[in-house]
């Protein structure tokens, strides 16, 4: 068998590299958004003390060595969220990073195990000017590409038009015919729900797996034909860091972008309370423990902070799948300078 060429070979590089100027067009004019709109750009560091506190999020761990020679465990970042919270607690309002971040069991045309990750955060604003972000920040990536729609697999987004906004109950009932609400922690409702459409339900599926597996299998594909999907209000078990709805707490304030059936943005109405942060964390990680075996520690210095955390918007963004969807890339590596190259990967 032929060995695939490496990424700097020069006519493999020469493909990529009109996805790699494009991509920094786009981060330049990122740039200039945010700065027009008053937000300070951060750097976070990439080593913290947890991995995050979700169950199904890998982090990469580390070991650092004091100069006494003691050893503690670090983990790299899986985003870099714990740290902007911790800037909004010491005052800032408006801030934005493009952070480089890592997960673990993660790679596909998608994903890849270090990625650059958009975030910013609105201090005292509602989650309705994120949605203004995310719909000027589209519209400003389309134009530094000189793209007129995004596009991936076939399907064709237009950046320019104004976002639907659907809640996740009336998605369900639309593209699954399932009455999400009357099925709210009802477990063997949702797995007669999905198995009556197809999907495969394993005996241990909880009911947070059935959620996803129909979101994923069903849904997601569906959203951000034509014009940009914003899908919100998801139900509170599946919004680990975010507030609930005040007019319905079995709802959060949680809600994603979705582009060509490509979920390209996690936001939240921000969660400030530490007490009821710590229960979400603790039933994560027990969740984790039970499926992969292992647990992280939870940030106590993070839930300090919360504490003094004013009310906030905030939004993660995957900047590469932006990029990827402006130019029309096939995968991801496509739109990275220097990919992640493992046994048995090619670029």
């Amino acid at each position: 068998m032929t060995r695939a060429s490496p990424w700097w070979a020069r006519d493999v590089y020469a493909d990529r590299k009109p996805f790699l100027k494009a991509r920094g067009a786009i981060t330049a004019a990122t740039r200039r958004f945010f700065q027009s709109e008053g937000f300070e750009e951060i750097e976070t560091a990439a080593l913290q003390l947890s991995g995050g506190n979700e169950t199904h999020l890998t982090a990469f761990a580390t070991e650092m060595i004091g100069q006494d020679g003691e050893r503690s465990r670090l983990y790299l970042h899986t985003s870099p969220e714990f740290a902007c919270k911790k800037l909004l607690a010491a005052g800032e309002e408006r801030i934005f990073t493009l952070a480089r971040v890592f997960r673990n069991r993660e790679r596909s045309p998608l994903h890849h195990p270090e990625f650059t990750m958009l975030e910013w955060y609105r201090a005292g604003e509602p989650t309705l000017r994120i949605y203004e972000d995310c719909a000027g920040l589209m519209a400003a990536a389309a134009r530094a590409a000189g793209a007129s729609d995004f596009s991936w697999r076939g399907r064709a987004c237009d950046p320019f038009a104004e976002p639907e906004i659907v809640t996740v109950c009336e998605a369900f009932a639309t593209h699954a015919s399932i009455d999400l609400e009357s099925l709210l922690g009802d477990r063997q409702g949702l797995a007669r729900a999905a198995a009556r459409d197809g999907i495969r339900v394993a005996e241990d599926d909880t009911w947070s797996d059935l959620f996803s597996k129909i979101l994923t299998e069903k849904i997601e594909g569906k959203l951000g034909s034509e014009r940009p999907t914003i899908l919100t209000d998801y139900p509170v078990s599946e919004a680990a860091l975010a507030q609930a709805r005040e007019d319905d707490p079995r709802f959060a304030d949680r809600f994603e972008v979705y582009l060509c059936g490509v979920e390209v943005a996690n936001g939240f109405g921000e969660l400030t309370d530490p007490a009821e942060q710590r229960r979400r964390f603790e039933a994560q990680m027990a969740e984790k423990a039970r499926v992969y075996g292992e647990r992280y520690p939870i940030d106590e210095d993070f839930l300090a902070a919360l504490a003094q955390m004013p009310p906030a918007s905030g939004v993660a963004l995957g900047f590469d799948r932006l990029v990827m969807l402006a130019t029309g890339a096939e995968r991801i590596e496509q739109v990275l300078w220097t990919p992640v190259v493992e046994r048995g990967t090619t670029v």
